[in-house]
This record gives C-alpha cells, structure tokens and sequence, in this order.
C-alpha cells in the first residue's frame, strides 16, 4: 500500500507521529519528518551554491563479496534498502541514484548521523576559541551540576566516554529511553502524561555506571547536551549557528532542517534531515582538509585529530564492536575511523544513514536507507563489504 496516497490517505497508510519510526511507515516518513515533528531550518545560501560537476561512472560491475557469496552491485543497494546513494571521486559526482520516491532535492532524516555534523561544527569553534573541548559540562550547564554530568567534559560527551547510566536500546518500548523519545517530541504522550521537554529530561539523568573517559558508552542524550553547550557558548540557537558556520559556506543546494521538542531546544543527536548530495559535500569538504575555494570552514588540526587520537581499547570494551566484528576501529568527536593504509572516516545512523569518507584516495560515498531495524548487523555488515568493494574499484582507477 502506497504511505499517504489519497484525500485523506486511508488508516492503513497513515504515516504518524505513534509509527513513523516503524515499517512500512518509515520509507515515507524519513523523507517528509517535517510534517510529522516540527522542525528548524538551517538555511543554505542560494548564491553560493558548491557545484559538484558530475563525471558518471558504470559502477554495476561492482561485486560486493559477503560470506554467503557475490552479489551484483544493485542487489547490494536494494539489499541495504538504499533510498539515495552519492559517491564523489576527486569531488565529483561519479554514481547518483535514488529510489522508494526519494529524489535529489528531497531532505532525507541522518539519524545519529547528524551528531556527526555536529561535531564538526564543535571543531569550528573550538577553532575560534569559543569552545574548550577540555572544559567540565557544567561551565556551561550549571544546571546539571548535580546530576550524572558532574566532573565530565566536553571532549567525552564527543567521545562518548562520559559514565552515564542510560540503556540506548531502540527496541526497548518503556524506561528511561522512551521518556527521552516523548521529550524530544519523537513519541506522542501517553493520556495522563505531563509536558515534556529535553531540557527537563536531562535533570532526570542522575545514575553513573562507570568512571568518565572510560570505554566508549553510546549514549545519545550526550549530543543533545552539547546542542545546548553550543547554544550557550555562541549565544545563538543551534539551528543558525549551524547555518552561519556550515551550511551556508559549505554551499549547500538546499535548507536542512533539524526536529525540535515543545520550548524549541535541537535534537542534535539525531533530528537533521538533508539533501544526499548536501550530505556528499560534508563528505569532500573534509577530503579537502575543511576548505572550500581557499577558506578554512573546518580547521584541519581538528580533522586530522578525528584520526590521529585513537583510543583502540575504548573502543573494544564498549557498546558497538560487535556491529563491527574484526574492524580496527576508534570513536572521535562523534566520528567513526576505521584504521588502514587509507584511514575511513564515517558515521552511522539507526535505520541505515551513513557517510563515508577516504581522504587519502578522495572518495566520498553518501548513502541514506531505510532498513526495517534501528541497528541491524547484517545490513551493517553488508554496507561495510560494499563500501570496501566500492573503495578498492575507484581506487583502481
């Protein structure tokens, strides 16, 4: 059944705030989240728009090798439910394409992708000095002093390191996660419920289940905190800041948009929606150590750190190893690098959003999907196998 076809769409297809997040739901949802929760733009800069030129490439002679066998290059992306997929080599457009009703221009949902674009603007004003990674949380939030945060940094809430008790189950369906999710306005309340909001929820995290800067605990509600660190050091709301320092010098093609809960507070942990071309160009403007046409937008020493400060023991007693089994990995300032010859920059969102990034080779492979699972191993699995089998074809150029 076709999701919201018809005046009004019958039941069945009725895509809302209690099941956008679910199957069959979810392929329509991820592209239209801001009639579902509301939303901020983060205006781009009509004028200034970074023109990728596109070189196409035949990449349907990729084999993706995996323990059950080949499989062809678009088995591959309908077997990781792919809803657009941009690969940039030497920043240009190689391979676009697009499917369940996604198009180019159409704002897709990054999930926990999104907490790596907040990173990088973390970067950018660390760089101006606004921000010191270094400093307690609670400079800036006194109003968590007597909670769980107390005594943590900035740089572990990037690193996810910060001793917080809180379970990220995605499947769980009562506890601490889902009064997060009515918080940030991504559950409907429950008939009774009081009004909610993320600022207040934070107040409730009290318990600690470890030492700060211990392993890597992925714990979401630590980028929205840092949403709120950022507001506060610039005197500016997420949304803007976001717009100023990135995504209009950046050149995007078009406004993102990130949700916001009932007083306006960002869900930078997972609320972004963008452009996959947009998403591409976050990609080549770190290929080019943070520059566009001779300006610094993302300083290279915070770039280059995103690799170089690896923390392997970290990364192997925490939370998401297993998704990666065998893979040389650390966690830095909300990004994923895999290590190599060619060092792998990425990040990863539930349900299948994922940025890659080879600076070494100058590949840049965007790809948004809508798996039926918040963190499925096999299709992560088979992403990594075709994001490996896609790397060693370009790179063979």
């Amino acid at each position: 059944m076709e999701m919201m076809a018809g005046f009004p769409p019958p039941a069945a297809a009725q895509a809302t705030l209690a099941n956008w997040r679910t199957p069959p739901f979810h392929r329509w949802a991820f592209q239209h989240v801001r009639e579902i929760v509301p939303t901020a733009e983060i205006a781009n800069d009509p004028d200034r728009v970074w023109r990728l030129p596109a070189a196409p490439r035949d990449l349907s002679g990729v084999t993706v090798e995996t323990a059950d066998g080949a499989l062809g290059f678009h088995d591959f992306l309908a077997a990781t439910d792919t809803d657009a997929l941009v690969v940039l080599d030497r920043g240009q457009v190689v391979w676009e394409s697009y499917a369940n009703g996604m198009t180019a221009n159409r704002p897709h949902i990054l999930m926990s992708v999104s907490k790596s674009v907040l990173g990088m603007v973390a970067g950018i004003l660390a760089g101006q000095g606004v921000l010191d990674p270094g400093a307690a949380v609670t400079r800036w939030l006194p109003e968590l002093a007597g909670g769980a945060y107390a005594g943590a940094t900035l740089q572990q809430l990037l690193d996810m390191r910060a001793g917080i008790a809180f379970e990220e189950n995605y499947l769980a369906t009562s506890g601490p996660i889902i009064a997060y999710r009515k918080a940030q306005g991504w559950n409907p309340p429950a008939p009774g419920d009081p009004p909610s909001d993320l600022r207040s929820f934070f107040a409730t995290l009290t318990g600690r289940d470890g030492p700060h800067g211990g392993r890597f605990h992925y714990v979401s509600p630590n980028t929205d905190i840092l949403a709120w660190v950022l507001e506060r050091a610039a005197g500016e709301r997420f949304a803007d800041l976001v717009s100023r320092l990135l995504w209009r010098p950046l050149g995007a093609q078009r406004s993102a948009e990130i949700t916001v809960d009932r007083l306006g507070a960002p869900r930078g942990a997972g609320g972004m929606s963008v452009a996959a071309t947009d998403l591409a160009r976050l990609g080549q403007l770190l290929v080019q150590d943070g520059m566009r046409d001779g300006v610094e937008i993302v300083p290279r020493a915070w770039i280059d750190d995103l690799a170089a400060a690896a923390d392997r023991a970290a990364w192997d007693a925490g939370d998401f190893a297993h998704y990666f089994p065998g893979m040389p990995i650390h966690y830095r300032s909300k990004w994923y690098v895999l290590h190599g010859e060619a060092p792998l920059l990425f990040c990863v969102g539930v349900n299948g959003q994922n940025l890659f990034v080879d600076r070494a080779n100058q590949l840049v492979i965007a790809k948004l999907s809508s798996h039926d699972l918040p963190m499925d191993e096999a299709r992560i699995l088979l992403t990594m196998q075709g994001v490996a089998a896609l790397r060693r074809h370009l790179a063979a150029r």
